[in-house]
């Protein structure tokens, strides 16, 4: 009966022990499937999710990651598919690309377990920024914005423009993106890059991810920046909010002009600050990389 009883003991102080492990142990997140989508993860500590503009691949976040993991983030690197060689999965088909695939960031975001990362989206990236923030605004802890607007179409037609009112050269871009010939592909990317990014030595990199990106998903991607008016949905968002922007490269409008426009354009968003950065083209984390991670680390120490 004595042993008896001490086997009995054994095997229960056993069950406490496994029941103790199965409560501490801290159990991982499924990997994460997406069609539309891939991630990848590095460091350790708060989480920040980058997402890349237009043909981008995660490679331009390069040096902000690094920055980011010495100083105590983990870092979430989002690829979208059909831009710089990801296959182009389900952003192959439909009229919306940028929509969809903030709506699989949300997803990741839940499914991830992330307590409410900060987002920096850079140009179409800060744009899905912007859409996650506002449809989401309980998963989204803080939103920093590179270079983008929340209406492009105001650039495209009159003053009060509506999207109904630019659509038709919305399809005309789109149209001309899908249709540019195979052999003047890199003519026109190393044009466009060269007024992204004023540093010349960083500009093979996205002139790369731009030939290498599916045409079709970023015709109807620059068609859907332009004809999507995000400004009523600004005041959803209750993230502090950072935009930093640069005066286009020959844009014809003054840095005093621009700031207005800026100060138009966000007049909605609950709590938001606007800078804007000189000596940097569109591509602001290439051209004034100091003064971006000075504005990164200022937004993140944001209480």
């Amino acid at each position: 009966m004595h042993r008896r009883h001490l086997l009995q003991s054994s095997l229960a102080l056993a069950g406490i022990a496994v029941l103790s492990a199965c409560a501490t142990t801290p159990v991982a997140a499924p990997p994460f499937a997406s069609d539309r989508i891939s991630v990848s993860v590095e460091g350790a500590g708060a989480d920040v999710v980058l997402i890349p503009g237009l043909t981008s691949h995660p490679s331009i976040w390069d040096d902000t990651a690094a920055h980011l993991v010495g100083t105590g983030h983990r870092v979430h690197r989002v690829w979208v598919s059909g831009f710089a060689g990801r296959p182009s999965g389900a952003n192959a088909t439909g009229e919306q690309v940028g929509q969809p695939v903030a709506e699989e960031i949300a997803r990741y975001i839940r499914e991830q377990g992330l307590a409410r990362p900060a987002v920096i989206g850079h140009s179409m990236g800060g744009w899905m920024g912007m859409v996650l923030a506002a449809r989401h605004p309980a998963l989204v802890g803080r939103l920093m914005v590179v270079d983008m607007l929340p209406f492009m179409g105001a650039m495209f037609g009159p003053p009060g423009a509506t999207p109904d009112q630019v659509r038709p050269v919305a399809e005309q871009i789109r149209d001309g993106i899908r249709s540019v010939p195979l052999d003047q592909r890199r003519t026109r990317a190393e044009a466009t890059i060269a007024g992204m990014i004023r540093t010349e030595s960083l500009r093979e990199g996205p002139i790369q991810h731009t030939l290498n990106s599916d045409y079709d998903v970023a015709g109807r991607s620059f068609h859907e920046l332009i004809v999507t008016d995000l400004r009523p949905e600004l005041a959803h968002i209750t993230a502090p909010t950072t935009v930093l922007y640069v005066t286009p490269t020959g844009a014809p409008l003054t840095d005093a002009q621009l700031d207005v426009f800026y100060q138009l354009s966000y007049q909605t968003l609950p709590t938001h600050r606007l800078v804007r950065i000189p000596e940097a083209a569109h591509f602001i984390m290439f051209d004034n990389r100091s003064r971006f991670f000075a504005e990164v680390d200022a937004f993140l120490s944001t209480e």
